[in-house]
C-alpha cells in the first residue's frame, strides 16, 4: 500500500542535546533551550521514508540545506515539491525554481508578508495593503547569466547549494548577484502566497506533509535512547553516522507497519468489509507501542518470505 505518490517531501530540524564534555564547540538555540545541541536535519517523502540526512549546528539556518537534501539522496525518488515549517527565504525559493521544484513552505502570520508586483501591475484594494516595492526587471536581466551560471553549478554538483546560499548571505546587500536572486525570489513567493492566501488545498497539503515530519521525529525520540536521547559521539562524522542509523531503524518500522497494515487491509477484503478510500489517507505506518524499542537492533537477512507473515491480531466478530 502507498501513502503517497511518492512526488513531495517535507524536511525538518530535530535538535538533540550534547554530552556535556562536547557542549564548548556546538551552538545554543535559544528556541530549544539553553543547552548546547546539534540538530539532525532530515529530508523525508511523503511516503513517510526518511531518505537524506544531515547534522547542522543547533543555531543555524535550516532554510540553506532544503535543496542538498533534494538533489544529492541518492534514492529512487521523482520530488516535484517540498515543505518546510517557515523557513520563508526568496534566495531559497529562487534556486529551487531554477532546479525544477516547487517550494512550497507553511507561511506563519500571512498578514505580515509583502507581495512584490511588477511595475505595470496595480494591485486590488485586497492585495493592495500588502504590496511592497516592485519587481527590479532590470536588475534580473542585467545579472540573469550569472543567476543562471550559479543553478547549473548546483546542479552539477560543482557546489553544493548550501555553501552558495550561506555565502551568499554574507556578501554585502550591494552584492549584484545577491539582489537578482532576491528579486527571482520575490517573484516566486509572491505568487506562492497568493495561491497559498487563496486555495485552501495548498494549506491542507503543507499541513499534512509537516504533520508527517512531526510524527516521524517523534518516534525518532521514542528508539533514541526511549526518549532520553543525549549525542555522546565526540565528531562530526560519528554524529552523521547515528543520524543514518536513527534513520535505518524509523524506516524498518515504517516497513514493517506498512507490510502488517496492507495484510489486514487484504484480510478485511477478504471479509468483505473493506477500508473505504476515504479513510485510508488517516492511516499511518508511525506508530510504535506494539514494538519493543529497547536492546540491540541486529541486522541481517529480515525479509519476509511470502505467505510467512505472523498472524495478524483477530477481534471475535
Amino acid at each position: 500500500m502507498g501513502f503517497g505518490a511518492g512526488t513531495a517531501s517535507s524536511s525538518d530540524g530535530q535538535h538533540f542535546p550534547l554530552d556535556r564534555r562536547a557542549q564548548a564547540t556546538w551552538a545554543v538555540n535559544p528556541h530549544k533551550g539553553s543547552e548546547p545541541a546539534i540538530s539532525f536535519y532530515t529530508h523525508a517523502s511523503d511516503r513517510y521514508v526518511p531518505f537524506h540526512s544531515r547534522v547542522i549546528f543547533a543555531g543555524a539556518s535550516e532554510a540553506v540545506h532544503v535543496l542538498d537534501g533534494l538533489l544529492h539522496h541518492g534514492a529512487d525518488l521523482a520530488i516535484e515539491r517540498h515543505h518546510t515549517d517557515g523557513g520563508v527565504s526568496d534566495h531559497v525559493f529562487a534556486l529551487c525554481h531554477f532546479l525544477g521544484f516547487r517550494f512550497a513552505p507553511r507561511i506563519p502570520n500571512v498578514a505580515g508578508r509583502r507581495l512584490h508586483l511588477f511595475a505595470d501591475m496595480r494591485p486590488g484594494p485586497d492585495i493592495a495593503p500588502l504590496a511592497a516595492q516592485p519587481i527590479d526587471e532590470r536588475l534580473i536581466a542585467s545579472h540573469w547569466d550569472d543567476v543562471i551560471r550559479l543553478a547549473v553549478s548546483i546542479r552539477t554538483g560543482v557546489t553544493s547549494a548550501s555553501l552558495m546560499l550561506e555565502r551568499l548571505g554574507s556578501y554585502p546587500r550591494a552584492n549584484g548577484l545577491v539582489l537578482a536572486l532576491r528579486e527571482i525570489g520575490r517573484v516566486e513567493r509572491t505568487v506562492f502566497t497568493l495561491d497559498w492566501i487563496e486555495n485552501l488545498e495548498e494549506r491542507r497539503r503543507a499541513t499534512r506533509e509537516l504533520n508527517k515530519a512531526e510524527a516521524q521525529n517523534a518516534l525518532k525520540r521514542a528508539i533514541f535512547f526511549h526518549r532520553a536521547s543525549r549525542i555522546r559521539d565526540p565528531g562530526l562524522q560519528a554524529r552523521g553516522y547515528r543520524a543514518s542509523a536513527l534513520n535505518l531503524v524509523a524506516s524498518a518500522i515504517v516497513l514493517w507497519n506498512t507490510t502488517y497494515l496492507e495484510a489486514a487491509m487484504r484480510h478485511l477484503e477478504r471479509q468483505r468489509r473493506p477500508v473505504p478510500p476515504d479513510l485510508l489517507q488517516h492511516l499511518s505506518p508511525l506508530r510504535w507501542q506494539h514494538i519493543n524499542l529497547t536492546g540491540d537492533y541486529l541486522w541481517s537477512d529480515i525479509s519476509v518470505p511470502k505467505g510467512k507473515l505472523r498472524p495478524l491480531r483477530l477481534r471475535n466478530p
